[in-house]
């Protein structure tokens, strides 16, 4: 019994906290329309956590990504507003991103800095430099096209559920996609295979002739990639930038992939169990703010769950 807890107790949460906002919001928070609007919130953070799960396999952390985000989608609505066309920033703000997370990468695996230290320090960095760029303005209005802010807003439609108008959100598509192109990588690859060997002997995994550093730099920029591609979409869901609109990425792409870890055998991060991580920040926030609880408290509350999972993760690698 202890066992099937530990390893299915954030998939039981979910389904409990969906059962309680369910019985407290019955006209709202059940409804196709609620569900398809959690799953447009949670995108942005399902396709940062995704990008971290993939450094989280090697057992490395990325603190930067909440704030690669925002210099991300600031370098793309500052092209934007300069009349440069808009596939040509977003492929600049995807750069960006790449650029810093292979920054991130050589930091840790040809430098030999701790993660943490390195992606502390690049945190800091990239925070200083969405100031700078953007001189600490929000970059918005007109400055914006509308075609970028438009694609947020748009869906694929579905149909009529219960006489309501409803539709995929483009948002939703894209995170759902990044999923699957993270899961074939991990699940169904060498690399992936390589990076599970790494994060469970990275001196054993060099000794058989794997390719730590190259492997380690490559990661880090995947997740930079991903990053960036949060930023971009969060710029374009509130049709603006700010050099601070990312700062709640890291903290929650964390907490879902270690939410999601407990579900692991051995406590490892896999981005199936990354999405439950991310559905249960996102229903938490939802059923919350329609309760009208305070925001302080959700922060509470998700800062409870982070120990929960690293004490269950913890005690699920203390029994292998």
């Amino acid at each position: 019994m202890q066992v099937f807890l530990r390893r299915y107790g954030t998939l039981i949460g979910f389904l409990a906290i969906v059962l309680f906002f369910s019985a407290m919001l019955p006209g709202t928070f059940p409804t196709a329309r609620n569900w398809l609007n959690i799953t447009q919130q949670v995108s942005m953070l399902m396709v940062v956590a995704a990008g971290m799960t993939i450094v989280m396999v090697m057992g490395d952390f990325d603190l930067s990504v909440g704030s690669m985000a925002s210099l991300s989608g600031i370098a793309a609505a500052l092209l934007m507003a300069s009349g440069q066309p808009v596939w040509l920033a977003v492929a600049a703000g995807l750069g960006v991103g790449l650029l810093g997370g292979v920054f991130n990468g050589a930091m840790v695996s040809l430098v030999g800095i701790m993660p943490f230290i390195a992606t502390l320090a690049t945190m800091t960095m990239f925070a200083g430099l969405a100031f700078v760029v953007s001189g600490g303005k929000t970059i918005s209005g007109r400055a914006i096209p509308e075609e970028f802010g438009n694609f947020a807003r748009g869906g694929v439609p579905l149909g009529e559920w219960g006489g309501v108008a409803v539709s995929l959100p483009n948002l939703t598509i894209i995170a759902l996609l990044v999923v699957l192109l993270v899961w074939v990588l991990l699940e169904q690859t060498t690399f992936g295979r390589r990076l599970y060997a790494i994060g469970g002997n990275a001196e054993a995994a060099r000794l058989s002739g794997i390719a730590v550093r190259r492997l380690r730099l490559l990661a880090f920029a995947l997740t930079g990639l991903a990053a960036a591609g949060g930023g971009l979409m969060y710029a374009s869901r509130v049709a603006s930038a700010n050099p601070v609109q990312g700062s709640g990425l890291m903290l929650n792409a964390i907490a879902a992939v270690f939410l999601g870890s407990t579900m692991s055998r051995h406590g490892e991060p896999r981005i199936l169990a990354t999405v439950i991580g991310v559905l249960v920040l996102g229903v938490l926030d939802n059923g919350l703010t329609q309760m009208s609880v305070d925001s302080y408290i959700r922060q509470v509350l998700v800062g409870g769950l982070i120990l929960l999972a690293v004490a269950a993760s913890s005690m699920t690698q203390g029994r292998r």
